[in-house]
Order: structure tokens, then sequence, then C-alpha cells
């Protein structure tokens, strides 16, 4: 997976709004990777307001610092949606 960095990375120079044409033409001008341009030919054909909206809508990894040993790890870690630093109490 890519992230939103990678994806953004492309799409510096582009005018917003844009559509998801609009913006995979970019990304192949500006020599985007294969894995981005998959990750762009994903997009919903709507208009983007912005790079963080071209971003959010990718299928992109969210948290590319966190190994896969981990997410396992977190996955299997009981009541994951209280705060960690109330799960210590």
């Amino acid at each position: 997976m890519v992230s939103d960095t990678d994806v953004l990375r492309y799409l510096s120079s582009l005018d917003y709004p844009a559509g998801r044409d609009d913006v995979l033409r970019q990304a192949e001008r500006e020599g985007a990777p294969p894995e981005v341009l998959r990750a762009l030919r994903a997009l919903p054909p709507v208009d983007y307001a912005n790079g963080r909206e071209v971003a959010r809508s990718a299928r992109i990894d969210a948290a590319p610092e966190v190994d896969p040993a981990q997410r396992a790890a977190q996955a299997r870690e009981p009541h994951t949606r209280v705060a960690q630093h109330l799960r210590r109490i």
C-alpha cells in the first residue's frame, strides 16, 4: 500500500477542484509509480476540492509506520476503543 504522502507528492501542482481523471492524468505526468496510480484509479468519480480529499478517498495506508506484526497485535488486544492511558487503571 501507499501512504498519503506518496499520493500527494505527485499532485502538488494540480489545480483544484479536480475530477478523478484530472488527478490520474497529473499523477501520470509527474511519473507516479504503479502502486500510486492503482490507488488513484480506485478513486470515486467525483470532484475533489484539494489533495487531502484525494488522499482520504484513495486506498492508502493511513499508518505506514506500523508494521503488519504491530497491526496484528493491536487487533488481538481487547478494549480497542478505550484510550491507551485509561487501559492501565
